[in-house]
This record gives structure tokens, sequence and C-alpha cells, in this order.
């Protein structure tokens, strides 16, 4: 299986830092940030747990929640968290997953199905396709995908922008342009036709060319 935009995001049952967890019943209605690491006590994962402890009450404003997965046991994501609190300035207050016999990873195809081995033996090489981050909405359908190599720090600002992209495009019938900022002009969605467009927005748009046709950011 190949998951894609679209798909249902694979249920499961895990170990977290705040205790055991089916990820469905745990998303509940709230979009959710699935966001894995390739192992714990790596240089630029720290440096991504602590941005994404940092952003958390941007996301919680939005209703997203946040969870973390990493292939070694939930005791070392706890004494993990301790080295992000000191180095980064934030601590970790979402659930971080334990994934040790990697069936998470297999799961959400980060790993090949034939991946094994103990945790401890396994190094960040062995799990580098771990660097993945998974936008799942209220109704469990996975919104984006995306994989970062290893030596390539996340931009989680692009998450919270592309958030608030889809937050409002599930919204209301538009689109959003290139590096679209909240508050900016949207697009009027290519599946409204022009009679339709009128009723929705009678100040008119601008229209450059008749099929691009901007207005201000709905409410």
């Amino acid at each position: 299986m190949v998951l894609r935009l679209g798909d249902t995001a694979p249920d499961f049952q895990a170990e977290t830092t705040q205790g055991a967890i089916r990820f469905h019943d745990w998303l509940g209605d709230s979009w959710g940030i699935l966001f894995s690491h390739p192992k714990d006590f790596t240089p630029v994962c720290t440096t991504e747990l602590g941005y994404m402890a940092r952003l958390q009450p941007e996301f919680d404003k939005r209703n997203v929640k946040l969870i973390g997965l990493s292939v070694d046991p939930v005791h070392r994501h706890s004494e993990w968290a301790k080295d992000i609190e000191e180095t980064q300035g934030f601590l970790p207050q979402y659930p971080m997953i334990g994934d040790p016999d990697l069936a998470i990873s297999k799961l959400y195809e980060m790993l090949p199905a034939d991946a094994s081995g103990d945790p401890a033996s396994r190094t960040a090489g062995d799990n580098q396709t771990v660097r993945n981050v998974f936008v799942i909405g209220p109704d469990k359908k996975i919104k984006l995908i995306l994989v970062y190599p290893m030596t390539t720090g996340r931009n989680f600002d692009e998450v919270l922008r592309v958030i608030d992209s889809m937050q409002l495009t599930a919204k209301h019938k538009v689109a959003t342009p290139v590096n679209w900022k909240s508050g900016e002009d949207v697009i009027i969605a290519g599946s409204v036709n022009d009679e339709d467009a009128k009723k929705i927005y009678p100040q008119g748009w601008k229209a450059p060319r008749p099929y691009l046709r901007i207005v201000s950011q709905p409410k």
C-alpha cells in the first residue's frame, strides 16, 4: 500500500510519553500532525522538537494536536525531553510515540516491511527515512505529506502556514496563491463559476485573467 493524500491515516495503538493511545480516538475531532524522527538524541531532531514545543500554542489555537514518533522506546523520549528543554528552552508538552518494534514506521511506509533489529543497535542512518510530517484532518484523511532528509531541519512555520490555508479552503470555496499568508488575498476556486461567484462575492473581484479571480480572504 502506498499512502497518498486523501487516504485514511492508518489507525494504531501505541505507548507514548503521555500513556497508551489509539490514534484515531486520540485525534477525536481535531486536526493532527504526526512528525517522525530516526532516533532520540540526534542534533537536528532536538532543534525540531524544541521548536514544535515553542509553536504548540499556535497549533492549539487552530485545534491541531501534535504527536511525535521515534523508533526508540518511550523511556528514552522522556530522557531526551530534558535535553530538549535545556538546549532549546522549551519542553515538549505533546506526546511522543515509542516505536521500538518499528510497527508504526512500517505502517506509515517510512521503513520497509522487512526492517528489523533492536532499536538500540539501529543507527540514525538505518532509520533515515523516518523523517516525515503527516497532516491529518478531522475526517482522519491525510491532507499533507512532507519528507525531509536527515541533515535538513524541517520548516514548521511552513507547516503552520499550510494548516491556515487548508482550514480556510476547507471552509470556503477558495484557493491560496503562492507564498500566501493568513490575511492576504485569495483566489476563487475553479469549481465556482462566475454566476455562483457573484452570489458569494457581490462586491466583485479582480481578474487579470478569466481563470484568475482574486478576492479578499473570507472571514
